[in-house]
C-alpha cells in the first residue's frame, strides 16, 4: 500500500488520530490547542466517521473544568473519550485528572504544551503546564515533531487501553502544534491494527450501567483511604513495558521505530544532553554536525516521561559519558532543580546504588532552562550547552538563550553558529496581521509539499494580538528531511509585504548573500529606491541581492480585495523563485483559491483569480545602484523624548530586539508603565482621513466610532493658534457652550490604521458631491510629516476641562481626551470604541479588571499598552488575572477600595478633634470631605482639591491617625471599578463568578463586549453565538438560541442592565453614565462587530444598525432606581423591528457560509432564529409596558 504524504501541522496530526479513535470529544477553546477541537468539530459536522464507522459526538463546554467533567462522565459511562487543552486550561482539568487516573480509566488528552501565566500571560509554548500534572497518575508521553505527534497519538491510544493508565500526550505549543511539515498520514487500517476491539469492549463493559449497577466515587475515611491509593501501583510498571511493545508493534506496521528513550550521537560520547520536545530535534541535528567534526557528544531524547522508564533511560546512556546536561522547558522557583533534571539525577543515583549501571566515575550532571514562552532554541544554543560540559566545573542551574545578568546564570553562545542545511531553500515573509500573508504561505507550503517530492516545513511567528502587528512566515523546502524547529536567519528569499516595515524592522540582514528581496511598494520601480531608508539600501548593495517590487496594495484596491494582498504576493513569490514550474504553481494557487473562498461566493473567487493574473504582469526587477543615495534614515524605535524605561526597554521590543533584553531590565513583579502606545507609531495605514473643516458639523461621531482614538476633537482659545504649523486646520466652534472658541478635528497619521470607519459614518456630505464628506480618505505617505506635526501641536493645546463639558452627550464625551489610545486591535474593531468611551468618562478614577481575551491582548500585550493618562498623571489602573475569574478579580478590587475608603473616613473622623497647628486650619475641610457629593465630575474634582489640601496638612501632624491616613487619603475620592471582557468570559467560563458578583449588591460595573464568539482564540462559538451562525466549534451552524444574559441579570431586580450598540451613540453614553452612577452592580452588554463575523469592518456600525432594526439586538436600559419613583425600570430605547432578521444575518459570512454549504439546514435554523428574535422582542415590549405605580406607593 502506497504511503500518503500530507503537509499539515501538529494540531492537525493529533486531531486526525483523536477523531478517528474516539466516540465522544468534549472541547473548550484555548490557544494553541483550539485547532484540534475545531478540526474534530468540522469532521463530525461533515459526517466523517471514526474507525468503527460512527460519527463522534463533539460538544463544546463552558470551560476546561466543564470539558474535563464531561470527559470523566463519558468515560465512566464506557465511551472512548478525549479532549484537547493547554496552560491554565489543563490546570483546570487537574482535579478530574486525579479522578480519572484513580479510577484506572483509559483515555488520551492531547496537549499543545504552553506557558502558564505568572507575572505575565504568555500564549506560547513551554512545559510549565504539563509539568504541573506530574503527580496526577497519568502517563506523560512527549512528541518532538509533527510526524511523532501523529504516531504517538495512536501509540498512546493503544497503550492506554492495554494499561488502563490514562495518557497525557503532549507536544510543544506553537513550535510543534503550528509547525507545518510533510509527514506520512496514518490510515484507518493502521489505527485498526493498533487498537484491539477486545480492549475497547472491556473499556465499555467497565462503564456504569443500570443493567450491571456498581458504585464509584465513594468517600473514604482515614482507615482505608491510604490502602485504596496504593492499589494502583501494580499498573504503572507494566505500563512502561506496554508502551515499548506498542511502539514495536507500530514500527513493524509503519517502518517508523521508536523507543521510550532514544539516543543519537557518538557511541563513545562523553558529553550528553537529555531533553524532551522539539528541542530534541535541534540538539540532534547539532550533535550530528559536531560528531562529523570528531566531537564525542550525544543526545538522549525522553519520550515517555511518566511512568519514568528508569531502565530504558539508563540503557540509552553511553557508558563513556562523563558529563550530562539536562534541559527543562519550565521553571520551578525554589526547587533544587527543574523536573527532568531531578528525575535524571534520581534515576542515575538509583541505578548506580542498585548496581544496574556503572560509569567510569560518577558523571557530572547539570541542569538548565531554555525556551520558556517559546523563546528560540537554536543550534548555537545547543552547542553552548555541550560546550559548557567541557569545563572542569560546568555551570549548573543555568539558562540558555537569554542574558541573565542578575544572578549571572546564563550561558554565552555564538549566534553565528549554524548547522549546515545544504540543498534546503529558506524563505521569509514579513506581513501585517490579518493581511492574509500567513494563510497564503500555508497554501504555498502545501503546494510545494504535495506537488513535489520535496520535504517541506513552515512556521509562523506572530504575537498575541494576531491583527495589525507584524507576522513572519518561515518556509523551508528541500530534498532531505527537515528537522530544524527554529527560525530562519539566513534566507534565500525575503519578502516584505508592508512598505512601512522598512523603517522599523531589520529584515534584509537575514538574507543570504546573493539572495532575493521582494518588496510590496506603493511607489513605482523607478522611484522606489530613494523612498527606502539608506540603511536598507546599503544592505541590499552589500549582500548583492536581487531586488523586485510589486504594488500589491494598488492592485488589491483596483480588484476590490482591499488590504488582502496575500494572493498577489504569493504569485510573485512563485514567479520570482522558480521553486516549481510556474504553470503548476498557478494551477495550484487557483485551486487553493476555490477551496478557501468558494464558500464566500463566485465573485470573491473571481477577484482572487484576477489577482493572480494581474500579479504576473506587475512584478518588476529594480536595478540596484552601486551606492546608497537615500536621504531617509531609519528613525529611532521611539522618540528621544520618551521616558527612560520606554527608551531602554519598550523601544527595543518595538524594534524587534526584545530577545536581546537582559533580565536586569525587566520588572521583577511584572509592573509596567501605562501610556506607552503613543510611542509605537506603527504607521500601517495606506490611507488616512483628512478633515474638511468647512463641511464639518462637529457632531463627534467620527471620534466616537474610531477604534483607535486616532481622530480627536478639541475647542480652544484662538490665541493658542500662534505658532501652529502652516497646515494645521481650525474653524469656529459650533458648540453653543464654547461659542467664540476655535475647533479642530485632528488625525494621528502614524497611529491610524486606515480602517475608514470615521469616513463611512460621517453624516456631513457635500451638496455638490455626495461622495465628498467632512472627512475623506487620502493616500498617507505625502501627508504623514505634516499631519504628524499637526497632531503634535494639537496635543500641545490644553485638554478640555471635563467639569465644563456635558459628559452625558455624544459631543461632550468626545471632547474629553481619551485615556485608551492607539491599541493593537483589528482595524475597524467593534470593541475598542466602548473602552475609549469608558476612559473618557471615568478614566481619571477607573480600576479595571480585564478578563483574558481580545481586550487583554490589545490592552496589555507588550511592548505597549493603550491605557494612558491625562495631563495630571491620573488614568486607568489595569490588571489581568485569568479568563475565568475576572468578575471575582474586580470584586476583590471593589472590596479593597471600600475597605480603604471606610478606613480613611474613620481616620478623618478621628482627626476632626485634632488641635495641632497642622490640622486645626483644615478641620472644616474634613467635614466637607466626609459630606461631599461625588455624583458627577464636578463633585469629584472638588473632592480631589480638598483631599490634596488635607494631605499637605497631614504631613505636619504626628498623630497616629494622620500617619495612617496619608497613604489612604486618595480613597476619599470616588473610585470606579470595572470588570471588562468578552462574551466567552461573561456567558461561559466566567458566568458563575459574574452571577455571584451581581448578586452581591456591591458597586461593581461589568462591561461585556459581545462579539458572539471567542474572538482572540479564533472565533469559536460561545453561549452568546446566535442560532444559525457558523463559528469554530459550531461548523454546522449553532442550533441553540443565544443566552439572554441581560434578562438573567434583570431577574435580580437590583442590577443596572443596559443593552447598547454603536449605532445609537447617545444611548451608549447615557447607559455608561447611568451604570457608573448607580450605587450597586451594573452590567452593560455591548454589541461588538468583529472580523470573525465575515463583514467589511469599515462598515461595522452598519451591522449594529441592522441588528437593532430587525429586533435581534434590542436597545434598553434597566435602572432599578426608577421603580422606587413609580416608573418602569425597563426603558426600551429601540423601536419595533422595521427589517427582517434574515436581511441582517445574510449580510454576514458567519450566516451566509451555511446557506451556501447546507441550504436546507440553513433554512431550518433561519426560521428558528427569526421566530426567536420576534418573540424575544415582543417579550421586551411587554415588560417595558408594565406599570410600576404601585411600587412608588409602597
Amino acid at each position: 500500500m502506497s504511503k500518503k504524504m500530507v503537509t499539515i501541522d501538529g494540531n492537525t496530526a493529533a486531531a486526525h488520530v483523536a477523531h478517528a479513535t474516539n466516540e465522544v470529544i468534549a472541547i473548550y477553546p484555548i490557544t494553541p490547542s483550539s485547532v484540534m477541537g475545531e478540526i474534530s468539530d468540522a469532521k463530525s459536522a461533515a459526517g466523517e466517521k471514526n474507525i468503527w464507522g460512527t460519527i463522534p459526538l463533539v460538544s463544546e463546554l463552558q470551560s476546561e473544568g466543564g470539558a474535563s467533567g464531561t470527559v470523566h462522565g463519558a468515560l465512566q459511562s464506557g465511551a472512548l473519550t478525549t479532549t484537547f487543552t493547554a496552560s491554565q486550561g489543563l490546570l483546570l482539568m487537574i482535579p478530574n485528572m486525579y479522578k480519572i487516573a484513580g479510577e484506572l480509566t483509559s483515555t488520551v488528552f492531547h496537549v499543545s504544551a504552553r506557558a502558564i501565566s505568572a507575572a505575565a500571560l504568555n500564549i506560547f509554548g513551554d512545559h510549565s503546564d504539563v509539568m504541573s500534572c506530574r503527580s496526577t497518575g497519568w502517563a506523560m508521553f512527549c512528541s518532538n515533531n509533527v510526524q511523532e505527534v501523529m504516531d504517538f497519538a495512536l501509540i498512546a491510544q493503544s497503550a492506554t487501553l492495554r494499561s488502563r493508565v490514562p495518557f497525557l500526550h503532549f507536544f510543544d505549543g506553537f513550535r510543534t502544534s503550528h509547525e507545518v511539515q510533510k509527514v506520512e498520514e496514518l490510515t484507518f487500517d493502521d489505527m485498526r491494527a493498533m487498537i484491539s476491539d477486545d480492549l475497547v469492549n472491556a473499556h465499555r463493559l467497565r462503564g456504569l450501567s443500570p443493567d450491571r449497577p456498581v458504585m464509584r466515587g465513594t468517600a473514604q475515611n482515614p482507615d482505608v483511604y491510604f490502602q485504596g491509593r496504593e492499589t494502583v501501583n501494580q499498573f504503572y510498571a507494566p505500563c512502561i513495558k506496554i508502551v515499548q511493545e506498542e511502539m514495536d508493534k507500530f514500527g513493524k506496521l509503519t517502518g517508523r521505530k521508536y523507543k521510550l528513550v532514544d539516543y543519537v550521537g557518538a557511541k563513545d560520547a562523553e558529553r550528553v544532553v537529555v531533553v524532551m520536545g522539539s528541542a530534541a530535534d535541534t540538539v540532534q541535528e547539532t550533535v550530528n554536525s559536531l560528531v562529523k567534526k570528531g566531537e564525542k557528544v550525544g543526545v538522549v531524547k525522553v519520550h515517555l516521561y511518566r511512568p519514568f522508564p528508569l531502565e530504558a533511560f539508563i540503557k540509552a546512556l553511553p557508558k563513556t559519558v562523563k558529563s550530562i546536561a539536562v534541559l527543562d522547558r519550565t521553571k520551578e522557583p525554589g526547587s533544587l532543580g527543574e523536573p527532568l533534571y531531578l528525575d535524571v539525577r534520581t534515576a542515575i543515583g538509583e541505578a548506580m546504588s542498585e548496581g544496574k549501571f556503572s560509569f567510569n566515575g560518577y558523571p557530572k550532571i547539570v541542569g538548565g532552562r531554555y525556551g520558556l514562552g517559546s523563546k528560540e532554541f537554536t543550534p548555537a544554543m545547543a552547542k553552548s550547552v555541550l560546550d559548557n560540559l567541557k569545563k572542569a566545573k560546568p555551570k549548573n542551574h543555568f539558562v540558555v538563550g537569554i542574558k541573565e545578568d542578575v544572578t549571572n546564570c546564563s550561558l554565552d553562545y555564538n549566534p553565528e553558529f549554524r548547522n549546515a542545511m545544504d540543498g534546503t531553500y529558506e524563505a521569509m515573509f514579513f506581513g501585517l496581521g490579518s493581511d492574509g500573508t500567513v494563510g497564503a504561505n500555508k497554501n504555498t507550503i502545501k503546494i510545494i509539499g504535495e506537488t513535489t517530492k520535496n520535504f517541506a516545513q513552515a512556521y509562523f511567528v506572530y504575537d498575541s494580538k494576531k491583527a495589525g502587528t507584524i507576522t513572519i512566515s518561515h518556509l523551508r523546502f528541500g530534498k532531505k528531511a527537515i528537522n530544524a524547529p527554529y527560525l530562519i536567519d539566513h534566507a534565500d528569499f525575503i519578502a516584505c509585504h508592508n512598505f512601512s516595515f522598512l523603517e522599523k524592522y531589520d529584515m534584509v540582514s537575514k538574507a543570504k548573500p546573493g539572495g532575493t528581496f521582494l518588496l510590496c511598494s506603493p511607489f513605482e520601480q523607478n522611484e522606489v529606491w530613494d523612498k527606502m531608508p539608506r540603511e536598507v539600501q546599503q544592505q541590499i548593495i552589500d549582500k548583492k541581492l536581487k531586488f523586485y517590487v510589486i504594488n500589491a496594495i494598488k492592485l488589491g484596491e483596483e480588484l476590490g480585495l482591499g488590504a488582502r494582498i496575500n494572493v498577489i504576493m504569493q504569485t510573485a513569490f512563485f514567479k520570482i523563485s522558480n521553486i516549481i514550474p510556474l504553470v503548476t504553481a498557478l494551477k495550484e494557487i487557483k485551486d487553493a483559491i476555490k477551496k478557501s473562498y468558494g464558500k464566500s461566493g463566485d465573485k470573491v473567487v473571481a477577484m482572487n483569480n484576477a489577482a493572480v493574473d494581474e500579479a504576473l504582469k506587475n512584478i518588476y526587477e529594480v536595478k540596484v545602484p552601486a551606492k546608497a543615495t537615500s536621504k531617509l534614515k531609519m528613525p529611532p524605535a521611539v522618540a528621544k523624548t520618551a521616558p527612560k524605561f520606554v527608551q531602554e526597554v519598550t523601544g527595543r521590543i518595538i524594534a524587534g530586539f526584545g530577545d536581546d533584553l537582559p533580565v536586569s531590565l525587566m520588572p521583577a513583579d511584572g509592573t509596567f508603565p501605562t501610556a506607552t502606545s503613543q510611542y509605537e507609531k506603527r504607521n500601517i495605514a495606506v490611507d488616512i482621513p483628512v478633515w474638511d473643516e468647512e463641511l464639518c458639523i462637529q457632531c463627534g461621531i467620527c471620534s466616537f466610532v474610531c477604534p483607535h482614538a486616532t481622530i480627536r476633537m478639541k475647542a480652544y482659545d484662538a490665541k493658542l493658534l500662534k505658532g501652529a504649523p502652516k497646515t494645521f486646520k481650525s474653524t469656529e466652534c459650533k458648540l453653543p457652550e464654547f461659542k467664540g472658541m476655535k475647533y479642530t478635528l485632528q488625525v494621528a497619521p502614524e497611529d491610524c490604521t486606515g480602517c475608514g470607519a470615521c469616513v463611512h459614518n460621517c453624516p456631513a456630505k457635500s451638496k455638490e458631491d455626495a461622495n465628498h464628506k467632512a472627512i475623506n480618505m487620502q493616500f498617507q505617505p505625502p501627508l504623514r510629516a505634516d499631519e504628524a506635526a499637526n497632531f503634535e501641536f494639537f496635543l500641545s493645546l490644553p485638554d478640555m476641562d471635563a467639569t465644563k463639558l456635558k459628559l452625558d452627550t455624544l459631543r461632550g464625551s468626545q471632547l474629553v481626551r481619551p485615556t485608551f489610545e492607539f491599541s493593537g486591535a483589528c482595524a475597524g474593531c467593534g470593541e475598542t470604541p466602548y473602552l475609549k468611551l469608558l476612559s473618557q468618562l471615568f478614566g481619571d478614577r477607573a480600576m479595571i479588571a480585564n478578563a483574558t481575551g481580545c481586550t487583554s491582548i490589545y490592552g496589555g500585550n507588550l511592548p505597549t499598552t493603550p491605557w494612558a493618562k491625562r495631563a495630571d498623571g491620573r488614568g486607568p489602573a489595569w490588571s489581568n488575572s485569568l479568563f475565568e475569574d475576572n468578575a471575582e478579580f474586580g470584586f476583590g478590587m471593589r472590596l479593597a477600595v471600600d475597605k480603604f475608603t471606610e478606613s480613611a473616613r474613620e481616620l478623618v473622623a478621628e482627626l476632626s478633634s485634632c488641635s495641632c497647628k497642622s490640622c486645626k486650619p483644615v478641620l472644616p475641610l474634613m467635614k466637607e470631605i466626609l459630606s461631599a457629593d461625588q455624583s458627577d465630575q464636578i463633585g469629584i474634582e472638588k473632592q480631589r482639591e480638598r483631599v490634596a489640601t488635607l494631605k499637605k496638612a497631614l504631613k505636619g501632624c504626628t498623630e497616629r491617625a494622620a500617619v495612617q491616613l496619608l497613604p489612604l487619603a486618595d480613597y476619599l475620592v470616588k473610585k470606579s471599578v470595572w470588570c471588562v471582557g468578552g462574551d466567552g468570559w461573561a456567558y461561559d467560563i466566567g458566568y458563575g463568578g459574574l452571577d455571584h458578583v451581581i448578586a452581591s449588591g456591591k458597586n461593581v460595573n461589568l462591561l461585556v463586549l459581545d462579539t458572539e464568539v471567542y474572538s482572540n482564540t479564533g472565533g469559536q462559538a460561545s453561549k452568546a453565538t446566535p442560532t444559525g451562525a457558523v463559528a469554530q466549534f459550531a461548523a454546522g451552524g449553532k442550533a441553540m438560541a443565544k443566552k439572554d444574559l441581560g434578562m438573567m441579570a434583570m431577574a435580580y431586580g437590583n442590577v443596572y442592565v443596559a443593552n447598547v450598540a454603536l449605532s445609537n451613540p447617545g444611548q451608549v453614553v447615557k447607559a455608561f453614565i447611568e451604570a457608573e452612577a448607580y450605587d450597586g452592580p451594573s452590567l452593560i452588554i455591548a454589541y461588538s462587530h468583529c472580523i470573525a463575523h465575515g463583514i467589511d469592518m469599515t462598515k461595522g456600525v452598519d451591522e449594529n444598525k441592522k441588528a437593532v432594526s430587525c429586533g435581534y439586538w434590542p436597545l434598553y436600559r434597566y435602572n432599578p432606581a426608577l421603580a422606587g419613583e413609580g416608573k418602569n425600570p425597563l426603558q426600551l430605547d429601540s423601536k419595533s423591528p422595521t427589517t427582517s432578521f434574515e436581511e441582517y444575518a445574510y449580510g454576514e459570512n458567519r450566516y451566509k457560509v451555511l446557506q451556501k454549504s447546507n441550504p436546507e439546514a440553513a433554512a431550518v435554523l433561519m426560521k428558528k432564529a427569526t421566530a426567536w428574535t420576534a418573540s424575544r422582542f415582543e417579550y421586551y415590549q411587554k415588560l417595558a409596558a408594565l406599570s410600576f405605580e404601585d411600587q412608588a406607593k409602597k
